[in-house]
């Protein structure tokens, strides 16, 4: 029976460690890759950044030519978004979360309606049968299945193989400093059959546990986009360890894992746009003030996040919470990072932003001439 209490701030210090935030690691890109269950990836650049705020002496250039050479892929897999994955990730994970695709897909405002009465098996597999031909952007998948479909939008059918089938977005698409539009191809023909079956629930479970640990049942539904998982988290019972939060909910642990001291410093770390820390816990409590869900938090402070100018942005941990955002506006070969704290930063933290920000400059911009940190004050 569970009788130990964990609160906000010994759950974020968890999460912290686990995700790798604390403290820079010394581990191989693929490895942390596996260990994250994946990297949040809609927006290309974000992985590259992910992978610089968690690990040591850390080459863009070492993940892309992984994606070059198919050591790791793009897919939509968790809640429907793109991730980037290991091979054998992409193609054993992918059964077990396909049911959140299927609702994705039928859900979707823009494509429920186009679909009824449509035989979208006969879709998938002529639209399978295209890209083994060569691998294509959804525009010219949506137009070639459009000629056998002439009363459906072209659009939406290449939304269909692309939740109803395991596709991978292939490269330049997401390579570094390469501009490269999205182009499909289905993720057997480019990566070949699985080594292994696919993933029990158990498994995939135990994996989010030790990425994002401890969480309830909504937390691990929320990750991943399944409903209905706690009958499966009950039969995993005798092999877990049980808290409570401070409401009294029951949160879930592997039994292994290690929870470190609450009162352990967070140093400031500087997120991308989009990182899976933020997104894969029903109560956020943990990592985003007030609980709020991340939409609610850009709301908040007024973000539109897809167009907060700059040419590089993401946003900011301080004392191990969302508290801010950045950007770097580039003019020439001169580039600034603009950092925007919404809660008040200490001496020390300031000189850690400073520190890291002229890092992350040159981490990114490795040929411009000059840099520059400015830390506005907080809002």
């Amino acid at each position: 029976m569970a009788t130990t209490r964990l609160n906000a701030r010994a759950l974020n210090r968890a999460l912290l460690s686990r995700q790798y935030l604390l403290r820079r690691q010394d581990l191989p890109e693929r490895d942390v890759v596996d260990h994250l269950v994946g990297l949040h990836a809609q927006i290309p650049v974000g992985p590259y950044v992910a992978l610089w705020s968690r690990l040591r002496r850390y080459r863009p250039e070492q993940l892309s030519t992984m994606v070059e050479q198919r050591e790791l892929v793009r897919t939509a897999l968790m809640r429907s978004t793109i991730h980037l994955v290991t091979p054998q990730d992409c193609l054993t994970l992918r059964p077990l979360v396909q049911q959140v695709l299927d609702r994705d897909l039928h859900t979707n405002a823009s494509h429920a309606t186009v679909l009824r009465g449509l035989d979208v098996d006969a879709v998938v597999k002529a639209g399978l049968t295209l890209l083994d031909e060569q691998p294509r952007t959804p525009s010219e998948l949506g137009k070639a299945l459009h000629e056998r479909w002439p009363d459906r939008k072209p659009e939406t059918l290449a939304y269909a193989v692309r939740n109803l089938a395991a596709l991978v977005q292939i490269p330049p698409r997401g390579t570094w400093n390469k501009a490269g539009r999205t182009v499909h191809a289905s993720a057997r023909t480019w990566l070949g059959e699985p080594a292994e079956e696919p993933q029990s629930m158990e498994r995939m479970i135990r994996r989010y546990l030790a990425a994002f640990g401890p969480a309830s049942v909504r937390d691990v539904q929320a990750w991943c986009g399944l409903t209905k998982l706690a009958e499966v988290v009950d039969r995993m019972r005798p092999e877990l360890k049980v808290y409570l939060d401070q409401a009294g909910k029951e949160l879930f642990d592997l039994p292994e894992a290690e929870l470190p001291d609450p009162g352990i410093t967070a140093p400031p770390r500087y997120l991308p746009e989009y990182d899976n820390v933020f997104l894969s816990h029903a109560n956020r409590e943990r990592i985003i003030p007030e609980g709020l869900s991340f939409a609610q938090w850009c709301r908040k402070y007024g973000l539109l996040m897809t167009v907060r100018g700059g040419v590089l942005r993401g946003n900011l941990l301080i004392g191990g919470m969302l508290q801010g955002i950045w950007r770097v506006d580039k003019e020439k070969k001169a580039c600034t990072l603009v950092v925007e704290p919404f809660t008040k930063v200490s001496g020390k933290d300031l000189g850690t932003l400073e520190k890291e920000g002229q890092a992350l400059l040159a981490f990114a911009f490795p040929k411009a001439e000059s840099f520059d940190v400015r830390i506005l004050p907080a809002r």
